[in-house]
């Protein structure tokens, strides 16, 4: 016979965002029930953030060696071994892993189900043979890696994001499927570890960044030997017998293109996210939803008031950060009654890559596209001295302003981009106009100088315009 539990908060999934909301709930005090099927954490933990950045990490310190001669610094032949270069990266993940771990949030007070977890009717879950009744449910079973309908894949020893990590063998020539920011990421980590590396996207790559800024961090990584081509359409994938190497039959330029094939020993597939809702019996708890994720509302609710759904499972912004946004949304709606909204208007979103990429707020096309009276402001890293002292001069900060000077996007493309962009979403969040990065202290010399400087541009041609030397000549004249 089946065990039963009634509480008030259920959780399906213990990645960024179900463990937000578990850990509030709880703490706050309220019963709640966690369920994971698969690794505390999930994907960003032991499949995605966190060891996609640690093998960048690793690869960056490889770089640095290879560049240090421009500074009068001469280092022998360096090697890599890659086998301890993935050791490091789980050590990072196991040092992070007690955070997420099901002995914390037990101690917590929450009660802890690894089970696959399914609906059986609008108020009840079945997980590990036990049924829940809850007041409110929160789905945030996330995301996988989506696998292209391409002749011959189903039959390859392909990797994705969540097998990478467990290769500890240096790839003699990875070949991706994908340009988007996890392909270039493991892109450019792998070249900086030894690989041969070949990006195939059908499209553009990075495509969802702004072109005057992707342009740059496409040429580094071109500079460092990854090739990458674009508008490319794949006819077949094979791979010789005993997992041997792989040959991808592509066409460049489209479908009626010139063929070519390319071979390498391991294929990485980075071609978009799936949201992660089979076998939840989504249909028998009245949520709609397709291939895209659950249909939410701007509280986050489903189709079914009783139940909120978040993250990447949603789809729309996958990050991990809006997940944990999402997730006090949900707090504030389902515990306090508050009837608060989602607003994905400052949702920054960085590529880690080296220069990073970053944004906020809309882009330059976009902002075209939907604004009458726009403005576009630069400035370059070239311009900034410790950008000179570091010799990191490549990119640039580039802010989209509307009518009477409001922000509304800005990106850079550039070392510590990632860092540099918070203060744009700070103005953004609080409605500043771009004056009001003008008028900060800076400290030199400082890369964040960037962003200064680049509000200052804003002004600068009414400052030195004619009527203002004329007005200073004036008030010159009054002695």
């Amino acid at each position: 016979m089946s065990q039963r539990i009634k509480t008030d908060i259920c959780v399906i999934g213990a990645g960024s965002g179900g463990l937000s909301v578990a850990a509030g709930a709880a703490q706050l005090g309220v019963p709640t029930v966690l369920i994971e099927k698969g690794e505390m954490g999930g994907d960003c933990l032991n499949y995605g953030c966190v060891p996609s950045k640690a093998l960048l990490a690793a690869g960056k310190h490889a770089q640095l060696l290879r560049d240090s001669g421009a500074f009068g610094v001469q280092t022998g032949a360096s090697h890599v071994d890659f086998a301890r270069t993935m050791s490091h990266v789980h050590e990072v993940i196991a040092t992070i892993a007690p955070m997420d771990s099901e002995e914390r949030f037990t101690g917590l007070g929450c009660k802890v189900i690894r089970a696959p977890a399914r609906f059986l009717n609008p108020r009840e879950v079945e997980a590990g043979g036990t049924i829940i009744t809850a007041r409110r449910f929160v789905v945030a079973t996330g995301s996988s890696a989506a696998i292209p309908p391409i002749t011959g894949l189903e039959d390859v020893d392909y990797l994705t994001n969540e097998t990478i990590f467990s290769n500890r063998t240096c790839p003699e020539h990875l070949i991706i499927i994908g340009g988007g920011p996890i392909g270039m990421e493991m892109a450019q980590a792998h070249r900086r570890l030894g690989a041969r590396v070949t990006v195939l996207e059908l499209y553009a790559a990075l495509a969802k960044d702004d072109p005057e800024l992707t342009a740059v961090v496409l040429k580094r990584l071109r500079a460092e030997g990854v090739e990458i081509l674009e508008g490319v359409s794949i006819d077949r994938i094979s791979q010789q017998p005993g997992g041997g190497a792989i040959t991808v039959s592509l066409r460049e330029g489209g479908e009626s293109g010139e063929s070519r094939s390319i071979t390498g020993s391991h294929l990485l597939v980075a071609a978009g996210r799936k949201p992660n809702i089979d076998g939840l019996g989504l249909e028998l708890a009245d949520i709609k939803h397709d291939g895209r994720g659950i249909a939410v509302d701007a509280r986050l609710r489903t189709t079914n008031r009783r139940i909120f759904a978040i993250g990447d499972v949603i789809g729309g912004l996958q990050f991990t950060h809006v997940a944990g946004y999402h997730a006090g949304i949900v707090i504030r709606n389902a515990l306090f009654r508050v009837p608060a909204k989602a607003d994905h208007s400052t949702v920054p979103w960085v590529t880690y890559t080296d220069p990073e990429l970053a944004n906020v707020g809309l882009t330059e096309a976009q902002a075209r596209a939907q604004h009458d009276h726009v403005r576009v402001v630069r400035w370059p890293f070239a311009e900034n001295d410790r950008a000179q002292a570091e010799r990191r001069t490549e990119g640039l900060v580039k802010v989209i302003t509307g009518k009477g000077g409001r922000i509304l996007g800005a990106g850079i493309a550039g070392p510590h981009a990632g860092e540099l962009i918070q203060p744009w979403i700070l103005a953004m969040t609080t409605k500043q106009k771009i004056g009001a990065m003008t008028g900060i202290i800076a400290p030199y010399p400082t890369l964040g100088e960037v962003n200064k400087r680049a509000a200052g541009a804003y002004y600068t041609q009414s400052l030195f315009s004619p009527r203002t030397q004329k007005l200073v000549r004036w008030l010159a004249k009054l002695g």
